[in-house]
């Protein structure tokens, strides 16, 4: 399996889970900065991550996570609509 590396030296499997990705992200940017880390600061980081992939890995990744932000949108979207429904704020 390939791997690719963090701006931090960290490898990151690419076993097309993009869960594993998010969380080496995270871990990454966000925990080792404990918390004080910018927009900028990821941003940056995804797109060295992103450098490192074939464009058949960039086409993956893309796929799976265009799939968990629609799932995402519409759980919040019926989130919502039950909100309105029950009158629950």
């Amino acid at each position: 399996m390939r791997k690719i590396r963090t701006t931090t030296g960290a490898e990151i499997p690419l076993d097309g889970d993009l869960l594993t990705l998010i969380e080496a992200l995270y871990q990454q940017v966000t925990v080792k900065r404990a918390l004080n880390r910018t927009f900028e600061d990821m941003s940056r980081e995804i797109r060295h991550v992103i450098g490192q992939m074939s464009p058949e890995e960039l086409r993956q990744y893309f796929s799976e996570s265009l799939f968990l932000n629609t799932v995402s949108y519409e759980n919040e979207r019926l989130g919502a609509y039950m909100r309105k429904l029950t009158g629950k704020k």
